[in-house]
C-alpha cells in the first residue's frame, strides 16, 4: 500500500516513559516518525544519536521526533538515558504498527530469515499526511538527510 500523501496510520504506543503517545493528537505539528530494528546496535544507535546531534535545529523547526521499535518502554528508557536522547521513543513490541506501515518484512542476516523492521523514516505533515517516505534507510547521515528535506 502506498502511504505518500495519504493520512498517516493512526497508533497509540507505550513511550520511553511510560505514557501513551496517540499520533493524531499531535495534528499541527510537523512529525518525524522513524522506523529502527533494536536499541543499543551499532546502526540504531548511529541513527539516533545523529538525530540527537540536530534535534536543536528540528526544534527550531517545530518537528517532533518519534523513534518506534519492537523494544520495550524499559530498553528504551535504558537506550534513552544512556546517549541522552531528547526525543520519545514508541514501543511497538507486537509490531501492529510495523505491519500497518508495511516495514514488518522478512530479513536475512547471515543466511538466516527472520521477520523484522526495514528502517525507515516518515515525514508527517501538519495536516496528518506522509509527505515523505525514507525507505531502507542508511544510518549513516540520514538525520541530515531529513533535516534538509524539510526546509
Amino acid at each position: 500500500m502506498e502511504l505518500l500523501n495519504r493520512l498517516a496510520p493512526d497508533f497509540t504506543l507505550e513511550s520511553d516513559s511510560n505514557a501513551q503517545v496517540t499520533l493524531s493528537s499531535l495534528r499541527g505539528k510537523t512529525v518525524i516518525l522513524y522506523f529502527y530494528p533494536k536499541d543499543d546496535t551499532p546502526g540504531c544507535t548511529q541513527e539516533a544519536c545523529e538525530f540527537r546531534d540536530l534535534f536543536p535545529r528540528f526544534k527550531r523547526g517545530k518537528a517532533i521526533i518519534l523513534g518506534v521499535s519492537p523494544d520495550s518502554p524499559r530498553k528504551h528508557a535504558n537506550f534513552k538515558r544512556k546517549y541522552d536522547l531528547p526525543f520519545t521513543l514508541l514501543s511497538d513490541k507486537d509490531h501492529k504498527v510495523a505491519e500497518r506501515y508495511g516495514i514488518w518484512v522478512e530479513k536475512t542476516f547471515w543466511g538466516r530469515k527472520y521477520m523484522g523492521v526495514e528502517r525507515t523514516t516518515y515525514i508527517i505533515g501538519p495536516d496528518g499526511r506522509i509527505e515523505k517516505i525514507f525507505s531502507k534507510v542508511n544510518p549513516a547521515g540520514h538525520a541530515a538527510e531529513v533535516q534538509a528535506a524539510l526546509k
